[in-house]
């Protein structure tokens, strides 16, 4: 008894310490000071009509915020629709020191397109950041990005400079531009024509725009900080993808190798593209295979080639840095949760989630003082046909019902919550919906609970911080789950056993004229 009371209070209390960490934080958050007219800008957009507008509005201020916190010489520029709500341009204004520039938005004519994709409806808006003439250069971001160092260096370099993600388009993530009304009057008329886009969005037309880009030589900040002129390739470490983190060191002789060895076409270029302005020999590029074998997979960064700046996450867009869930799925998460309880704190959130653990915690209360009487459901003697439909019925409740415990908290939680607190509510929510499951079907704790250590334990493994290597860290969480899988399985076959036995001393269903005795499942206590 003791221990099945342990893994309800466990939760409640780790929720209790971790939203009173988050409060105090609150109070840490650095204040922002207002500077005068800068010749330079970093900038971002933010429109509306998607279902994750919240998040984006979240993480451009948690990007903006971070960059004032490293001072750096520059305005911090939102670029934003009409239909930004004006409470978001008011905090972006008045708490972050950012300056609002409020545009309409551009007709996307890819929209016919069969691969476009209607997330980038709008992100042609990125081209506004022409029409900033006010500044001598502009750095235009994506709200995904983590900066780890200032990058000020960037507004030497020349008319255009972006960084070769992919090997053979340029990522929109990061550039570097000129503003010129010139140039953008020119992107609208593009637009009108119907200029070739790959994928209807920003980085498909800024690629067709650009075509030239990849023989451009790679950027290095000039020393007598002196601006360049002409187009650059800026190097990797200024769009670290956050999947090089574990696979992202490279031996200083691999440029020196690549002849005696065979690669992937596309890993070639990768390669190349990272480590170096070599021209690509044609030969080379058509031969495959032989990616790892001077990959060294480290929990990590060590790209040799630039310096290791800002962290990009182009990855599937529910796996963005700031949902809850990305970390430990993925190591990086939590270090833009940092930026954000360092910077912006989790204020909105915090009044959900306490009302949120309240819930949980008088669920746990209610029922662990009574067990409802399902026999009630039933009041006289069935058919037999109709009482086996109805045991399996009972069973099928059952079944979903677990799997509502585990699935329900999962949705109830704000998205954007810090991931400690987000997995610790999502651990309390689990075990109240479970405790309504174990009292309510008379089920044995353990079974049910199973799954509830089994999450616990999986984010152990994760979040383990003393891996060697990201190849150990993937084969011991495929090797958990290897193991776990046929354990998760023997206890549902419990569930559903203990269940059965119940149904066959017809604890549920009694007889018509039998009494209906209070049974020691069925007290209050």
């Amino acid at each position: 008894m003791e221990q099945r009371r342990w893994v309800f209070v466990l939760p409640m209390l780790l929720v209790l310490v971790l939203l009173t960490w988050t409060a105090a934080a609150e109070n840490a958050a650095p204040e922002l000071v207002a500077v005068g007219v800068k010749r330079h800008a970093y900038a971002a957009m933010m429109y509306m009509g998607t279902p994750r507008d919240y998040e984006f509005y979240v993480a451009t201020r948690v990007m903006m915020r971070s960059l004032s916190k490293l001072r750096v010489d520059a305005d911090l520029v939102v670029i934003a629709s009409v239909d930004v709500p004006i409470e978001w341009v008011q905090a972006m204004k008045e708490e972050d020191m950012v300056k609002v520039v409020t545009v309409e938005n551009l007709k996307n004519p890819y929209e016919q397109q069969k691969n476009f994709n209607v997330r980038f409806k709008l992100t042609l808006n990125k081209l506004y950041a022409w029409s900033l003439v006010d500044y001598d250069r502009v750095v235009m971001l994506d709200s995904d990005n983590l900066f780890l160092q200032g990058t000020d260096e960037l507004f030497q370099c020349g008319q255009f400079c972006a960084v070769f993600i992919n090997p053979c388009i340029f990522h929109t993530g990061l550039f570097v531009l000129q503003p010129s009304m010139n140039v953008f009057k020119d992107m609208l008329h593009e637009l009108q024509v119907g200029r070739s886009n790959p994928d209807g969005a920003d980085q498909g037309f800024l690629a067709s725009y650009f075509p030239d880009l990849l023989d451009k030589p790679m950027f290095h900040p000039p020393v007598n900080d002196t601006k360049l002129v002409g187009t650059y390739r800026l190097p990797l470490g200024y769009q670290m993808d956050a999947s090089y983190y574990c696979k992202a060191s490279f031996s200083s002789d691999c440029i020196s190798n690549l002849t005696n060895m065979s690669f992937n076409h596309y890993k070639v270029l990768e390669i190349l593209l990272l480590c170096s302005s070599i021209k690509v020999d044609a030969m080379m590029i058509n031969q495959s295979y032989g990616l790892f074998s001077f990959l060294d997979l480290k929990l990590r960064w060590s790209i040799p080639c630039g310096p290791n700046s800002v962290i990009t996450f182009p990855s599937a867009p529910w796996f963005k840095p700031w949902y809850w869930w990305s970390w430990p799925v993925l190591p990086l998460g939590l270090s833009w949760h940092e930026q954000r309880r360092k910077n912006l704190g989790y204020t909105a959130e915090l009044p959900i989630m306490l009302i949120q653990a309240a819930i949980y915690l008088g669920i746990i209360v209610i029922t662990r003082l009574a067990r409802p009487n399902l026999s009630k459901l039933c009041y006289n003697r069935r058919p037999e046909k109709s009482l086996a439909f109805i045991h399996s019925m009972l069973k099928v409740v059952v079944l979903w019902s677990i799997i509502a415990t585990y699935t329900v908290p999962f949705f109830l939680i704000p998205r954007t919550i810090h991931p400690i607190l987000g997995w610790s509510l999502y651990l309390l929510g689990a075990a109240a919906l479970a405790s309504i499951a174990i009292n309510s079907f008379l089920l044995a704790p353990l079974p049910v609970l199973t799954p509830w250590f089994a999450i616990l334990a999986a984010l152990g493994v994760m979040a383990n911080p003393w891996y060697s290597d990201g190849v150990v860290r993937a084969l011991s969480v495929f090797a958990f789950a290897f193991c776990c899988a046929p354990v998760l399985w023997i206890q549902l076959s419990k569930v559903m056993n203990n269940l059965q036995m119940l149904i066959d001393r017809e604890a549920f269903f009694p007889r018509l004229g039998e009494s209906a005795q209070m049974s020691e499942f069925n007290k209050l206590y």
